[in-house]
């Protein structure tokens, strides 16, 4: 069927464009065929149907992404490195700046117009801060629906990319932007509520965890590493998962441990969560959210166990992980069940494009190449 498709307005995402000059507003839209069903393998509807999946066993899922991003300067010619921005203090930033006041302040007026302008679009920010990296920064969002926040989290990309123009530099979300910098991430913080009583189904009226807590973190254990290809999309995304980076490499899990692909946070029971701290920034909100949720959905309805939590460096053990783009579209795949929660038709039609991706990626020849095998072979 390649007939016309129609776009559906979203009015509740209606905002203004703050940084246009004239009068402009923005709406997100809805794919749908021309009789009004949903297309299904567009990223807004997969997460649509993984939310309906909670919905239908009397749950709701809610959800906080943080945004982890680079400020680098203008880069026109691909062919060249990114570099780190100049700030204010009109040197060029360095790194191991993490949570410094200095750090941010480097770029207060930039920062002052990425608040102004999400203000102006209800958005909401939690938090900001300087993260390791030179010129990376970390935005947190406040916990919400999981179709809201992934419509935040489009919006906000948007919002800082153009802040960042104004101001003559580039903001990235691309995985490694820099050789020898941290790579950047989007950790989501999950939790899941019972409708009827309001209440963290994490935890049990003692306070105590729930088997639906350890089956949510059993379900990420067993399926993630299938759904990696949503967490990691592109070929840049796997120079991040690395041993030697702070981002896991593995499917275990843990308190507060920031080694583990699982964090569970310290929190009071009725905030217990798990994050999952293995999707890259540069990966589409809607089916990472769609990704992580199924994957915990599946735990809970098969009761799948979890293994038991890791008390030390996890990342220091054989990689869990798919290592490229290929072998991550394999695994997912072959895992009919997340399939069949995410659609078919979606899984067939988004491992069909990173294959493409994947063939037009290997027509480019990189200075690595160059380098090591010009005059070497």
């Amino acid at each position: 069927d390649d007939g016309d498709l129609k776009l559906m307005p979203d009015l509740s995402t209606l905002t203004v464009v703050p940084w246009e000059e004239d009068p402009t507003a923005a709406v997100i839209c809805d794919l749908v065929h021309q009789d009004g069903r949903s297309v299904e393998f567009t990223p807004r509807n997969v997460l649509k149907r993984v939310v309906a999946a909670y919905d239908k066993l009397g749950l709701k899922p809610v959800v906080a992404p943080e945004i982890e991003f680079y400020l680098v300067r203008k880069n026109p010619d691909p062919d060249y490195p990114l570099t780190p921005p100049v700030g204010r203090s009109g040197r060029a930033i360095g790194g191991g700046a993490g949570y410094s006041i200095a750090g941010v302040n480097e770029f207060d007026e930039l920062i002052d117009d990425i608040y102004h302008f999400s203000e102006s679009q209800g958005l909401e920010i939690d938090t900001l801060i300087h993260e390791e990296g030179a010129g990376q920064l970390e935005i947190n969002l406040r916990h919400g629906d999981p179709i809201e926040l992934a419509d935040q989290v489009f919006m906000f990309k948007r919002t800082i990319r153009e802040a960042a123009l104004k101001h003559e530099i580039y903001a990235t979300f691309m995985a490694k932007p820099i050789q020898g910098q941290p790579g950047s991430a989007m950790h989501i913080h999950q939790s899941i509520i019972d409708k009827k009583t309001g209440q963290n189904i994490f935890s049990a009226a003692d306070g105590s965890e729930t088997d639906d807590f350890f089956h949510f973190i059993g379900g990420m254990q067993k399926h993630v590493p299938n759904a990696l290809v949503m967490f990691a999309p592109y070929v840049n995304s796997y120079r991040r998962l690395t041993q030697a980076a702070s981002a896991p490499v593995n499917n275990k899990w843990g308190y507060d441990n920031r080694t583990t692909a699982f964090r569970v946070p310290r929190s009071d029971p009725a905030a217990r969560r798990v994050e999952n701290r293995i999707p890259s920034s540069d990966a589409n909100p809607y089916l990472a959210l769609a990704a992580s949720l199924a994957c915990g959905l599946i735990g809970i309805t098969n009761k799948i166990k979890a293994e038991p939590p890791v008390l030390t460096t996890a990342n220091a053990d054989e990689i869990d992980l798919p290592r490229g783009l290929l072998e991550a579209v394999d695994l997912f795949e072959g895992d009919e069940e997340l399939c069949a929660h995410l659609g078919k038709s979606f899984a067939a039609t988004y491992a069909a494009i990173k294959r493409a991706e994947f063939e037009t990626f290997m027509e480019v020849i990189s200075p690595w190449e160059r380098e090591y095998l010009l005059l070497n072979v």
